[in-house]
């Protein structure tokens, strides 16, 4: 359970099935609270609609409709006598039935249109008229004792608010007078819970069905997106270093898992190569260990199997096995340096190097060197340069690139020496006239053991290190060698270094 719990593919559903579930548990929310806001604002549209139209319907009718109450009653005079006022009372009486029933006529046909307008609106609609003495004109959706009792009501303005009624359910009312009229329409706000208890049951039922669906869905979804991961898992777990030329299949889309398995591709390349090199140094470096130890072997093996030997040959075989011995001995520390280069950044004593002085005592040296050779050493343009550096690697790297250019040079050559400084950077430069390097072999020479002439190399003592040490040399130092070469004609090796600015010293005035 804890494995699948720490699982991607488990973490992904769960994610993706809590941002559904919380995408859901929002909509169904926003959705619960507009809809409540949406319904209780039509029905306020609606009553305050109501109240308009009844108004209107009323006022124009409002003079000629009058209850019994608010007809006026005449004053008898105490001077007259009972026969005249009976007489009176009875005209009166006469006068005043005609206009109740012409009145009650009218009166009925008045709120049986209002009563059918009321049917047609919404059986659940209460309607109440009331006069300006607080007499009720016409009521529905009432009982026979049941009333809308609201006493703030405003002058020509509709007013919304929600009361309760006797069973102490909640209204929402609509209400307004005139000067002649107050006009109350209500309606059950139990309707609008009705639709929203509805609703939120609707989104009670389908929202975990939704997050179920979710979470199988959530699951299958990712165990189809991370197949081709669990493939390219298989694939690499069976890569070792004996098959370091098997490659994962892509599927050629450029995504991520596209981009994933490239880069695993790459990489995979990287180590055979790097395999491949390790591989062929091993070999060139045994080869190269070898050749000295068989030549050392073979003289001392020689000076033993002879009996009689003059001190001078025995000088030629020590000296011989001497030769071999500093051959192997400079072979493997170049390979140390070779190999602390590669484990890490070596350490360096890097400090400001003036490069001037350090060339004019190599051309002195090498001058010497080239002597038997009968190889003119001159210098060239040597400007003053600054650079921060290790002097003892930078010897060793000057030297090499000399040593090079006077062993590969014929005799009567010339090798030339120049430093100058150029758009801020500082350049060495070795040119000789010696037999030039072909253009395959141009970007291989830095290659550990790679020696052009393989057998004239060996001859001159050579071991194919020099110069992938000059380059990490240079590497160290931030700088860059580049070559040019035609053969039978020569090759100019220039290193690259960034110029320092010296800092300026301050004199001390007394």
């Amino acid at each position: 359970m804890k494995n699948l719990q720490r699982s991607i593919r488990f973490r992904l559903t769960l994610y993706y099935s809590l941002i559904v579930g919380a995408t859901l548990l929002g909509f169904a929310v926003a959705s619960y609270f507009y809809t409540e806001q949406n319904l209780l604002s039509s029905l306020d549209r609606s009553l305050y609609q109501e109240v308009v139209t009844i108004k209107n319907f009323i006022e124009p009718q409002a003079k000629k409709v009058r209850l019994k109450k608010q007809r006026p009653k005449q004053k008898l005079q105490s001077s007259v006598d009972r026969k005249s006022a009976a007489e009176t009372v009875r005209r009166s009486n006469e006068v005043e039935m005609k206009n109740i029933d012409s009145s009650d006529v009218e009166f009925d046909e008045l709120w049986n249109k209002i009563y059918e307008h009321s049917l047609q609106v919404s059986k659940k609609q209460i309607v109440q008229i009331r006069d300006r003495n607080g007499d009720i004109l016409y009521k529905s959706g009432l009982g026979k004792e049941e009333n809308i009792t609201f006493d703030d009501i405003p002058q020509d303005i509709t007013k919304l608010v929600t009361i309760w009624n006797a069973q102490g359910q909640p209204l929402r009312l609509a209400v307004s007078q005139d000067r002649t009229m107050k006009v109350y329409i209500a309606y059950p706000i139990s309707e609008i819970n009705e639709v929203l208890g509805n609703l939120f049951s609707i989104f009670l039922l389908l929202i975990p069905v939704a997050i179920v669906i979710s979470i199988s869905g959530g699951w299958f979804l990712a165990a189809r997106s991370f197949k081709p991961v669990d493939d390219i898992t298989r694939t690499a777990r069976a890569i070792t270093a004996h098959n370091l030329d098997q490659r994962i299949q892509s599927s050629g889309v450029d995504d991520e898992l596209g981009r994933l398995v490239a880069t695993f591709n790459e990489m995979i390349s990287r180590l055979q190569l790097s395999f491949a090199q390790i591989q062929q140094f091993s070999s060139d470096a045994s080869h190269e260990l070898r050749t000295p130890l068989t030549i050392l072997r073979g003289e001392l093996e020689l000076a033993l199997r002879t009996k009689k030997h003059s001190p001078e040959e025995f000088r030629i075989v020590i000296s011989s096995a001497l030769e071999e011995t500093l051959r192997m001995s400079s072979i493997i520390e170049n390979l140390l340096s070779l190999a602390k280069s590669d484990v890490a950044r070596p350490t360096a004593n890097f400090n400001d190097v003036w490069l001037r002085p350090i060339i004019q005592e190599l051309y002195e040296d090498c001058t010497i060197l080239a002597e038997n050779k009968h190889i003119t050493v001159k210098l060239g343009t040597l400007d003053d340069a600054l650079i921060l550096g290790d002097t003892v690697r930078l010897r060793q790297l000057f030297l090499n690139l000399i040593d090079n250019a006077i062993k590969y040079t014929p005799e009567n050559g010339l090798v030339e020496i120049s430093l100058f400084r150029e758009n801020g950077m500082v350049k060495v430069r070795v040119k000789d006239t010696g037999m030039g390097i072909p253009a395959d072999d141009i970007s291989k020479i830095f290659d550990r053991f790679y020696r052009v002439d393989k057998a004239r190399s060996r001859e001159l003592g050579g071991s194919g290190l020099g110069l992938s040490i000059s380059k990490w040399i240079a590497d160290i130092h931030s700088g860059s060698i580049s070559v040019e070469s035609e053969l039978n004609v020569g090759t100019v090796f220039t290193v690259t270094f960034p110029l320092k600015t010296p800092t300026p010293q301050l004199t001390m005035l007394n």
